[in-house]
């Protein structure tokens, strides 16, 4: 079994977005890294540098070798020469996250501050000369200078700094460092602010508080630099929330890299705090992840070790438990699959009286929406239609994300049932919640559907879907 590709976070550095877009290219274009590194008569060691982000090219004509077999139309150049100009401005350029021996209270302070000095980079769609669409990880500098992806940037919301800091945002991201600043203590502020950048997030989308969850974990590590006792253990534990909120929200922006890196920081942080719903919150979420990264691998692993870290028969098992559903749909175990929901759907009643306050949104209508995806990766495609259909019906005013997510993926199981029509209709409402909401969830479904109705492309009902989903993807030169 080859060895599985290190785990890129865009965001950590310029060495990282770099080895990210490389990687994105090459699988676009079906290469393996050995063959890649054969045409360009380049060792394979070096090459897996540069795409580990272990080391950042140093030669331009290098760099261009690749762009041509690759037929990037000069991104990759592209964005060596930024990185290269940003080195000649500041003296270095770093090539990897965080060491891991640094102390964790460090470690997304870290981050966020390499972050914020590469211009924080974004993920646009982009479709390649083949039809093909990848997202390309580029910094908000290049969509100013109208770069490559401006259009898409624009149509997510993405096209300025401003997009993330601004109206209630600016209120919420810069908590006094006092805590004679606040009307109730520190802690209470913090948790109010998470919870309205909560309800924030499913009506608007995750672009608009990002920016404010980074900087208040950072607040959180000052405020812990001079609290003692209970105050420090309350201020661990929250810091442990915001970065499994976090982790969310670049999930849902398709930047499942960072998405993974502070899932990591959260377990790290649950166990410190010992607190130990939480952790099993964190590990079931880890599957989520697995299953959204269709990682045949890790999901039902990671699931079931949720549920041998919950207390026996509570909501968190439950939790886990669905996602081990999803993990063997994905693997093609429909038994398994069906066993499992059925579990979870016998046991509502009986969870619901749990006090833990992780997982309250396990309802009926959550558990029938992940049955759907079940059935959809089953090549069950009408009744995966079906059950998402009546899902949407049943969601509660203001999920406006989540209503995007479960159209596109109805939209797909639509595409899949020999319903092209419908499929397209769906998916065009999916379309307009998606640059409402900028999430990359949303998109990726719609790339899916867009692959999928290709054998109808010329009906009017399916180009007209193409043509407005083609309007917000940036084009290869």
């Amino acid at each position: 079994m080859g060895q599985r590709p290190k785990v890129l976070t865009p965001d950590h550095s310029p060495a990282h977005r770099f080895g990210y877009t490389l990687r994105e290219f090459r699988d676009a274009r079906h290469y393996s890294l050995r063959g890649l590194a054969k045409q360009a008569f380049m060792s394979h060691s070096k090459l897996q540098k540069w795409e580990d982000g272990t080391r950042f090219p140093k030669h331009r004509q290098e760099v261009e070798v690749i762009d041509s077999l690759l037929h990037a139309g000069g991104v990759l150049v592209d964005l060596w020469e930024r990185i290269r100009s940003d080195v000649s401005a500041s003296g270095h350029v770093s090539v990897s996250a965080p060491h891991v021996s640094e102390a964790s209270i460090g470690l997304a302070s870290a981050a966020s501050q390499q972050a914020a000095s590469d211009h924080e980079g974004i993920f646009v769609p982009a479709r390649l000369r083949d039809g093909s669409v990848v997202f390309v990880a580029l910094d908000r500098r290049t969509m100013l200078r109208g770069g490559v992806g401006l259009g898409a940037a624009a149509a997510f919301g993405m096209g300025t700094p401003a997009a993330a800091d601004s109206g209630v945002v600016e209120s919420l991201k810069r908590p006094a460092r006092s805590a004679a600043a606040y009307s109730g203590t520190p802690v209470e502020h913090l948790k109010l602010a998470r919870r309205l950048l909560i309800d924030n997030d499913n009506l608007l989308g995750p672009r608009h508080a990002i920016a404010a969850v980074r900087e208040h974990i950072d607040a959180i590590k000052d405020l812990r630099q001079e609290a003692k006792g209970v105050d420090r253990q309350a201020l661990m534990e929250l810091q442990t929330q915001y970065a499994e909120f976090a982790s969310w929200l670049y999930q849902d922006l398709g930047d499942f890299n960072s998405a993974e890196f502070w899932l990591d920081r959260a377990f790290q942080w649950s166990h410190t705090v010992g607190d130990g719903d939480l952790t099993s919150y964190v590990m079931a979420r880890k599957a989520q992840l697995a299953g959204e990264k269709r990682d045949l691998v890790d999901v039902v692993d990671l699931a079931e070790a949720a549920q041998r870290m919950a207390r026996p028969r509570s909501r968190l098992a439950a939790v886990a438990r669905t996602y081990e559903s999803y993990g063997h749909a994905l693997r093609g175990e429909s038994t398994d699959s069906e066993r499992a929901i059925d579990d979870v759907r016998n046991a509502l009643d009986r969870v619901s009286s749990d006090t833990t306050p992780w997982g309250v949104w396990l309802n009926e209508q959550y558990v029938d929406v992940h049955r759907a995806q079940g059935l959809e990766v089953l090549g069950k495609h009408a009744q995966a239609a079906e059950v998402f259909t009546d899902a949407i019906k049943a969601l509660p005013e203001g999920y406006h994300r989540d209503r995007g997510v479960y159209l596109a993926r109805a939209a797909v199981a639509h595409a899949g049932a020999g319903s092209p029509e419908e499929a397209a209709a769906v998916g065009l409402q999916a379309l307009t919640v998606a640059k409402d909401t900028g999430s990359g969830r949303i998109m990726r479904e719609l790339v899916r559907l867009d692959r999928s109705l290709v054998p109808w492309q010329r009906q009017p009902e399916v180009s007209a879907f193409r043509e407005n989903l083609d309007a917000v993807l940036a084009h290869e030169a």
